[in-house]
């Protein structure tokens, strides 16, 4: 679409600049935030050895991203879900359906073999299509 214009999120996370990335990025009514780690405010692992709280705090942070590029969760029509243990996939199905139970977005569920911190379990990725004339 001529003339679409393309707004970013910032992440705070000083790799921005050294990876060329934002949290989320929005074009007209399409909304894509990127890989979401666990991370806590003072930037260190949120509950470490916990999928559950971790999946939450993922949720988070990709919802905020969401809100900032004037989404919410009830656009979202798409997750996905990166585990470092795919047998743990029922405690990051049971945040995930708090949030999503009403809105079901299409979601998948893979296992990476790890990611770039150690303690990380889960990773979220999420789409979302604004509703109406927006953009």
């Amino acid at each position: 679409m001529m003339g679409t214009q393309r707004q970013t999120v910032p992440s705070g996370s000083p790799f921005e600049a050294e990876i060329g990335f934002s949290r989320a990025v929005r074009t007209g009514d399409y909304v894509v935030v990127a890989g979401t780690a666990p991370i806590a405010a003072d930037g260190t692992t949120a509950a470490p050895g916990d999928v559950y709280a971790q999946t939450v705090r993922c949720l988070d942070i990709a919802q905020a991203a969401l809100e900032a590029a004037g989404a919410s969760a009830a656009d979202v029509v798409r997750t996905r879900i990166m585990l470092t243990d795919v047998t743990r996939w029922r405690e990051a199905a049971r945040a995930h359906g708090e949030r999503f139970s009403e809105i079901r977005p299409a979601c998948t569920f893979v296992e990476v073999s790890r990611f770039i911190e150690p303690d990380w379990l889960v990773e979220i990725e999420v789409d979302a299509v604004l509703d109406g004339a927006g953009g």
